[in-house]
């Protein structure tokens, strides 16, 4: 039996990626978009390369740590990169790549719906718990 090289493996795999098998990896790049700092890191790079401070600024009530774990994890998924340039103090620009360019319009799209439907989820989430409330009492 002959053996198979690791894009050969992949080549085949692709055709068996369905995220609703447990073991699938592409669950892995769904949990990532469903992160809700994944989502404000990647639309706050839509304009171009950021610094850390800048991007810290630009995403209000993001710790320290959360923006350099979703930084690091987008730059390991290469969605993003992270330059270094030489200098003093020494210069750090992050910007998306073309796969996170890719999942730019995805991440815009579920930002801005969620920005123009709050009002109604805010509404059905009272009405809910109002309901709830008057069965439980």
């Amino acid at each position: 039996m002959p053996t198979k090289s690791a894009a050969q493996r992949r080549a085949e795999a692709r055709v068996a990626y369905d995220a609703y098998l447990a073991t699938c990896p592409s669950r892995q790049l769904l949990e990532r978009m469903g992160d809700k700092w994944t989502t404000l890191v990647v639309n706050a790079l839509a304009d171009g390369p950021q610094r850390y401070a800048e991007l810290a600024r630009r995403i209000a009530g993001v710790s320290q740590k959360m923006l350099t774990q979703t930084l690091r994890a987008l730059e390991r998924d290469g969605m993003v990169t992270r330059m270094v340039t030489a200098a003093v103090p020494v210069r750090v620009d992050y910007a998306l790549t073309p796969v996170g360019r890719d999942l730019l319009p995805v991440l815009a799209a579920v930002k801005a719906w969620s920005e123009r439907h709050i009002e109604a989820v805010l509404d059905a989430r009272e009405a809910y718990d109002a309901a709830q409330a008057s069965r439980a009492g």
